[in-house]
This record gives C-alpha cells, sequence and structure tokens, in this order.
C-alpha cells in the first residue's frame, strides 16, 4: 500500500515538474535571450553558457523613448482601472443588492463579445471627435475591457456580503451611500485588490485598441515591443529585452498580491 502510494507522489511531483516546465521554458528563454547576442540566440550549444550582455536594453532606450512608452503605459492602466473602479462598484453593488438579472446578464455578454468587435465603432467615434493618439480614447477603450470585468468580479462579492451589517449602518443613521462607501468597501477589501489588479493587467497588456487608436506621443510598451520587428531581420535581442522589461511590473505586481488575488477570486466563487 506505501508502496502504490509512493509511486503515485513520485508520479504526481513528476508530472508537476513538466508542467511548470513547460509553462516556463517561454520566459526562461526570454530572459536568456535577452542577455545574448544576435548568434549567441541563434546558437543551440550556448543556450545555458553564455557570456551575458547587456547591450540589449541599452538599444532599448537608445533607440527608442522607451521611458515614454513605460509612462504613457502607467498612465492608461491606472487612468482605465481608476475609470473602471468608480463606475464598475456602485453598478456591481447595485446589481448584486438590488437582484437586477437581466443587467447581469448584459454585463456577461459584455465580457464574451471579442472587444475587436468594438474596435471600428470607437474609432469612428473617437475620429469624428478628434480623440485619436489621446491618452482619452485610450482609457476610455480600455475600460470596456476592465469594467465588465470588475463588475462581474464584485457581483458575486457584494452578493455574499450579508444583509445586516448595511442595515445596522442604516439603523446608526448612515445613508446609503456612507453605507457603502464606509462599511461595505472597506470589507472588501480581497475583492477589490483582485479585480483592480486584474483591470490593469489586462489594460497593461492590451495591443489590439492600442495598435489602432494610439499614435506617436501615446504608445504604450506592447505596440513599442511590435515596432521591434520587421520584415528584413529580427533583433531578437533587443526584442527580448522589450519583453522582459513589459512583463517585470506584471511579474512582481503578481508575486507581491498572490495572496490577494487567489483570496479574492476564490471568496468571489463561494459566496457567488
Amino acid at each position: 500500500m506505501r508502496k502504490n502510494e509512493r509511486t503515485k507522489n513520485a508520479l504526481l511531483s513528476l508530472l508537476t515538474f513538466v508542467i511548470i516546465f513547460l509553462f516556463s521554458f517561454p520566459f526562461l528563454w526570454m530572459l536568456l535571450a535577452s542577455f545574448k547576442t544576435q548568434a549567441q540566440i541563434m546558437s543551440t550549444s550556448q543556450f545555458f553558457i553564455f557570456t551575458p550582455t547587456g547591450k540589449n536594453y541599452t538599444s532599448v532606450f537608445q533607440q527608442y523613448d522607451f521611458m515614454r512608452f513605460i509612462v504613457n503605459s502607467f498612465i492608461v492602466a491606472l487612468g482605465s482601472t481608476i475609470g473602471s473602479l468608480i463606475l464598475g462598484l456602485p453598478a456591481s453593488y447595485a446589481i448584486a443588492r438590488y437582484h437586477m438579472n437581466k443587467m447581469g446578464l448584459t454585463i456577461l455578454v459584455a465580457r464574451i463579445i471579442p472587444g475587436i468587435t468594438f474596435l471600428i465603432p470607437w474609432f469612428i467615434i473617437f475620429s469624428s471627435v478628434g480623440l485619436v493618439d489621446t491618452y482619452t480614447a485610450l482609457i476610455l477603450s480600455h475600460m470596456l475591457v476592465g469594467l465588465p470585468f470588475i463588475i462581474w468580479i464584485m457581483i458575486s462579492f457584494f452578493a455574499g456580503l450579508p444583509t445586516e451589517i448595511e442595515e445596522a449602518g442604516l439603523i446608526d443613521g448612515c445613508t446609503k451611500t456612507q453605507v457603502f462607501l464606509r462599511i461595505i468597501l472597506p470589507i472588501s477589501g480581497p475583492g477589490l485588490i483582485t479585480s483592480s489588479l486584474l483591470s490593469f493587467i489586462f489594460s497593461w497588456n492590451n495591443f489590439m485598441f492600442s495598435i489602432i487608436l494610439a499614435g506617436d506621443k501615446t504608445k504604450t510598451l506592447p505596440i513599442a515591443v511590435f515596432n521591434f520587428m520587421s520584415y528584413s531581420e529580427i533583433n531578437w535581442g533587443a526584442l527580448m529585452a522589450a519583453a522582459c522589461i513589459i512583463t517585470l511590473p506584471v511579474l512582481i505586481i503578481a508575486l507581491v498580491a498572490q495572496r490577494y488575488v487567489v483570496s479574492g477570486l476564490a471568496a468571489g466563487a463561494v459566496k457567488g
């Protein structure tokens, strides 16, 4: 019996290692390639053993105004996340508390429909009012992705909160707005952190809306990576260095807030 359990545990450990390796290998290759020359990248004999160089990271900032791309990405991601929270939290609370099932279904449909469906209408509208190549256009278009996501997560979270908490606040003289701001939101920390972080990450990585609506002044990091690709030759070292720079903030956020994201998603799933 013990022998069977040991064999089972060994197989599970081996399977876990294989899965982790398969998911980690692309990131490992990207990280190593960012410190290699073009010749080293193309050489299979120098995958792990090579002389590292930082020229790729230097060229990234020398060839392009990469700091502007970073600032643009932060402005758009933060702006869309804050805007989605301002609109999404009251909406999700109202849907959860007043059982607006049809509205909840509408939000679900908005989450299902591919974002590219809205791209041409967005472009026509923003072109007609002169908002192409502005932060406003990018923030509003990214909110199209973040807003339904925040609402959908927080509906489940708010629906699981006991109504007695709100009734106690109303008895103490609070208005419904004060109950929401001073009682409900503070105890919804895990859900707020989860939805805001995921909305930020979705906006940070968004390529589709940025490639159409962004211009020279408002290009974001995904567009910067796209600029490293050409028909003649691809500088894989610089491309991987740029990819690492884009990945770093998201990776730090994921590592720091992993516990809150997992608990927030679990709480929303259970309470929903």
